[in-house]
Order: structure tokens, then sequence, then C-alpha cells
């Protein structure tokens, strides 16, 4: 018998990663750079050493990942080519947010391990998350849910459109 009063949060884009059969032989990131829809996997730009998307269970709106390609688990194993790309990347992005969401504060980092928080420990990452204050409530706290307001799809073409390649080939 439900009580009366209780609401559900639906999260139905989760089900696929749930069900997927074949969690433990692959790498989410790794079958992100082979997929041709950039778009279905809400990724924003494949540079020479390295990608960006949007991640599929956002911290907040607008939480983007910069990504090597190569298959690597610890910062310290990035070439420098992989290290200036993602540095570069880091700061365009940075100004696409702020251009296209107007935050008032960003957390960057990495997390390197399983006891440093890191959801994929086999492949390095690097969040970029643009903040506003006040965006943490109580879901957070007593619920440990979080409340996103805006759809992937419409995010992810929120910044698309404001990616100028021949800017970035600049960085």
């Amino acid at each position: 018998m439900e009580r009366s009063g209780v609401k559900r949060l639906w999260a139905t884009w989760r089900a696929k990663y749930v069900t997927s059969k074949d969690k433990n032989n692959c790498c989410v990131f790794c079958d992100k750079i082979k997929s041709n829809n950039d778009e279905e996997t809400h990724l924003l730009y494949r540079g020479k050493n390295c990608f960006v998307v949007l991640n599929i269970y956002p911290y907040n709106n607008g939480h983007i990942m910069i990504i090597p390609y190569r298959h690597i688990n610890d910062i310290i194993l990035l070439n420098n080519n992989e290290s200036r790309e993602m540095m570069n990347l880091l700061k365009y992005f940075t100004q696409i947010l702020k251009n296209v969401m107007t935050p008032e504060g960003f957390n960057i980092g990495f997390n390197i391990g399983k006891a440093a928080g890191a959801g994929i420990e086999e492949h390095i990452h690097m969040h970029l998350l643009p903040r506003w204050s006040g965006d943490t409530n109580f879901m957070s706290t007593i619920a440990e849910v979080r409340v996103i307001p805006e759809s992937l799809d419409s995010t992810y073409k929120k910044i698309k459109n404001e990616i100028n390649i021949e800017e970035i080939s600049k960085c």
C-alpha cells in the first residue's frame, strides 16, 4: 500500500546503463568515441588527443568531462600533448559555459581511484562543473537525489551551438 503524498522522481534515462549486460568488459568513454552519433552520445567535441562530452549523470546542468582518447587511469600517464590539449579544452569550454549558462563559479578536477570518488576508475577524465549559489538543496542531503532542471539534449544543443572549431584549434 502506497503512502499518501509519496512522490516519485523518474530517471528513465538511467535504465540503459543499469540494465547493460557487459559493464565489466567495456569502457563507456571508449564506446562513446566509437559511436558515429555525437548528438546521441552527447559528445561535444573531438580533438586530436582528447574529446569532450556532457556527463550523462550530471551533478549540475552543463557538467562536462574532458577525456583523453587513450585508455589510461592516472594523470601521471598523460603525455605532454594530452595534458596540453586537456588544459586548452578546459579553458575553452569554461568560457563556453560562462557564455551559455552564466554560472557563478566552477568546480574543476579529477577523481583518481575509487577512494577519491571515481565512478569510472579505468579511464581518466577531468570534470568541469558550472555552479550557482543554492544549486544544492535538501534533496541531495536527505534523499541523495539530484534535481537537474534541464534535459541533457537541451543542454547539449545550447553548448554545441556555441562551439567554434576555428577558435578551438587556436588554443
